[in-house]
């Protein structure tokens, strides 16, 4: 009896929180009141005190171009029944930090309060997802009684574009920027450079983007293209100016965004080879990679490069061209870090070169793994000298960490884990979590690519985990490679809804995550989506299904991310709807050249999208 009481009450909690709100990510704390807040064309925004910063931020959020249209005035408004009144704290409430905000919301007046500009602009956003859709903008609009404290768990919210696989224009980086605003993400790592495009125009070296930032036109899956041949023309590409930087920069920076630079060497440096082949070991002549097979991977995790990708650590040249380049990044970017990349970078060229053999004999190195790290720890002090820390992808920890570098830790935790434990600082990205460019629903119905990452295990991340000195972990990180995304519109596809679980994994407490809760939030930021016609991936509703062999038979089981699902399946070559089979345990998949069907219903109402799988397929997904 007290088992079922419980049950009881904890749906009963469940239904509650979902009653409560649908803010992304979940606030540290939110208490409903009696009575609403109306918007209406009367309704008034009064800043209490204000700076040039906070006067900019506030009157664009609620300008006619933002589609709200409410005057804001540093007076406040006489007898006005209707106001939204903005303050920063005269005396700072600890807890806020300088992220934080309080909001509260009462029948006439909603109240917004921080110690600082960036609290308020974060308030903001909750604001807005406190508003309901409307179906016109001249209807009163019902805002729920409440009050909210909340305050972000990390300081490192951030996502990455890697616009070297793809180039995005620059008003396509800044829509990027909006939404992740919204969901307060507070830093945008920018993947520069790469072995298939140079995005960023270098004044010293010229051919970096002359030559580099473009490459033959070719289409199909990265890795299986046809290689550039020589004298081809080379259309595809482009790159930012360093106005067009400075531009993204300061717009970044109105929403609270950082923006981190990473110029990933000594690997993945083939854009850069093709402007200066003299900088590898072989210093032949090669092209920007348009996405053909070049490496050859052996199912361990190691893999032999065909053609050179790799800067020549035993060339004092490569360091005075660094010295350059990150240069003028410092001096571009005002932030306090420089992403100087580090990862899969293949040592077989180094291994069979002599300079690098007499270099490691006179720096006393017992392997590549160590010339790797003379390498790294050599760039980080110039980059150091620009004012600038340094982070790496976590095989920078190959032969010893540079001193103060800090890792981002991409092959699951354990880079960040010792990097915490010697010390340096870490942000957790692992792909195991946060790789928003592997498969988020049925590979039936996905852009094909090697791994699978459902918004269920997204939510799952955790950037702090126990046993860990929470103090070096700067926070989280999901990353958008782009090799199968051409455009900006399959990049919002890709990156929502996988970024909210991110944004709730580093903003929210630990102790408020709940599926079913976030699951039920995700579905109402569908609806908004769907308002201003912005498609993102709803493969959340599709049904999952898996196979194996059981005493010589393959049987299927599906199952369903999210709560109150239905699925209805045939295997006779017909259409499966509510009146087809509904599954309720696993079945067997005839042998025969059959074609298996379902589809996820919700009360009598079909969600998701049909699957159509071929029982040839369904052998492929055998114990996977």
């Amino acid at each position: 009896m007290k088992l079922k009481s419980s049950i009881a009450l904890f749906f009963l909690m469940v239904f509650s929180l979902k009653a409560q709100h649908s803010i992304i990510p979940n606030p540290v704390s939110y208490v409903s009141q009696q009575g609403s807040f109306v918007l209406n064309s009367k309704t008034k925004v009064y800043l209490v005190n204000s700076n040039p910063e906070l006067n900019k931020i506030v009157k664009l959020h609620f300008s006619s171009d933002s589609g709200k249209g409410y005057s804001v005035s540093e007076e406040r408004p006489a007898n006005n029944a209707s106001l939204i009144r903005i303050e920063l704290n005269k005396i700072s409430e600890q807890t806020l930090g300088k992220e934080g905000y309080s909001l509260e919301v009462g029948e006439k007046e909603i109240v917004l309060k921080a110690n600082a500009v960036a609290g308020l602009f974060y308030g903001l956003q909750t604001f807005d997802q406190l508003v309901p859709i409307a179906k016109s903008a001249e209807e009163n609009i019902a805002i729920p009684a409440c009050k909210i404290k909340d305050y972000p768990r990390f300081g490192w919210r951030g996502l990455m574009l890697d616009v070297s696989r793809h180039f995005f224009t620059k008003s396509e980086v800044k829509e990027y920027i909006d939404w992740m605003a919204k969901y307060k993400f507070n830093t945008l790592q920018l993947h520069l450079t790469d072995d298939n495009g140079w995005r960023i125009e270098i004044k010293g070296l010229p051919k970096l983007t002359q030559i580099g930032a473009w490459r033959v036109a070719r289409f199909g899956s990265f890795g299986e293209r046809e290689a550039p041949k020589e004298g081809e023309k080379t259309p595809y590409g482009g790159f930012y100016t360093q106005d067009d930087i400075r531009e993204i920069i300061r717009y970044a920076s109105e929403k609270q965004i950082t923006i981190v630079p990473e110029i990933d060497v000594p690997g993945h440096s083939m854009a850069l080879l093709a402007a200066y082949p003299e900088l590898s070991t072989l210093k032949e002549p090669k092209m920007v990679n348009p996405g053909s097979k070049f490496a050859e991977w052996h199912g361990d995790g190691t893999f032999t490069m065909t053609i050179e990708n790799s800067l020549n650590p035993a060339d004092e040249k490569v360091y005075s061209v660094l010295d350059i380049i990150f240069g003028e990044i410092a001096s571009l970017f005002p932030g306090n870090y420089i992403h100087l990349g580090g990862d899969e970078c293949y040592h077989g060229y180094w291994e069979k070169d002599e300079n690098c053999k007499a270099l490691m004999k006179r720096e006393n190195l017992k392997d590549a793994k160590e010339l790797q790290s003379y390498f790294i720890k050599r760039v980080a002090k110039t980059i150091n000298s620009k004012g600038k820390k340094v982070i790496g992808w976590d095989e920078i920890l190959y032969g010893g960490l540079a001193d103060g570098a800090a890792v981002m830790s991409w092959r699951g935790i354990e880079g960040g884990i010792k990097a915490s434990q010697l010390g340096h600082e870490a942000i957790m990205s692992p792909n195991t979590f946060a790789y928003l460019d592997y498969v988020q629903g049925d590979p039936s119905v996905e852009v094909p690519i090697y791994s699978k990452l459902s918004l269920k295990k997204t939510y799952e991340f955790e950037p702090a985990p126990e046993g860990v000195d929470s103090k070096f972990i700067l926070g989280g990180q999901a990353n958008l490679w782009t090799e199968e995304i051409p455009t900006i519109q399959h990049a919002f596809y890709m990156t929502y809804p996988r970024a909210f679980g991110i944004s709730e994994s580093v903003w929210s407490p630990y102790s408020t995550k709940n599926w079913e809760n976030f699951s039920a939030r995700v579905e109402q930021h569908f609806k908004r989506f769907d308002a201003i016609e912005k498609p993102i991936s709803k493969a959340v509703y599709d049904p999952i299904v898996t196979t194996k062999m059981v005493d010589g038979k393959m049987m299927c089981t599906l199952a369903a991310e999210l709560s109150n699902v239905e699925l209805y399946y045939t295997i006779d070559g017909t259409f499966p709807a509510k009146y087809s089979p509904k599954y309720t345990h696993p079945f067997e998949i005839p042998k025969g050249d059959i074609t298996f069907r379902v589809v996820a219903y919700r009360n009598g109402v079909q969600i998701g999208r049909m699957l159509t799988i071929s029982r040839d397929l369904l052998e492929k997904r055998l114990g996977k």
